[in-house]
């Protein structure tokens, strides 16, 4: 049986996720299926009840897609309440090259998408410069506050 994975993220302002993540992970915005316009203008062709789609609701693309068709499709999931806890899970965007690269270059590296994830909206929660473990990495927050490494 073949499958494929979709990752959900809940949160409560789908089209600035959308731009966030297309961003960090190299995704673009899903376009809506078979020549519509909208996402919505889709569910509504496949009979979705109007009660069933909230204002604006796939009026923006919702989720994000790699354009090489190789990772996961990433849907933001709006929802009405906050996240109010730890992610139980994260991403770990990893830009460094691996420990086969030396370490001041993968610090670079990391500082380098740091900056640029910085100015998408992202916030640093703390470095972790570890030399003598051959360790330069980044723990971030998204602009809603979920937890994320760059590695």
């Amino acid at each position: 049986m073949e499958m494929t994975v979709q990752l959900t993220i809940d949160c409560s302002d789908p089209q600035r996720m959308v731009a966030f993540w297309a961003r960090a992970l190299g995704y673009v915005p899903e376009p809506a299926p078979d020549g519509h316009t909208t996402w919505r203008a889709y569910w509504e062709a496949m009979g979705v009840p109007a009660e069933e789609l909230p204002a604006g609701a796939g009026d923006i693309p919702e989720s994000i897609v790699d354009p090489a068709g190789h990772g996961p499709r990433v849907w933001f999931q709006q929802v009405p309440e906050p996240k109010t806890a730890k992610n139980r899970w994260h991403f770990d965007l990893k830009v460094g090259g691996g420990r086969d690269v030396p370490l001041d270059v993968r610090a670079r590296r990391v500082s380098d998408a740091v900056d640029q994830l910085v100015e998408a909206g992202a916030t640093v929660l703390r470095i972790k410069d570890e030399p003598d473990m051959g360790l330069y990495a980044a723990a971030m927050r998204d602009p809603e506050g979920n937890e994320f490494d760059v590695v």
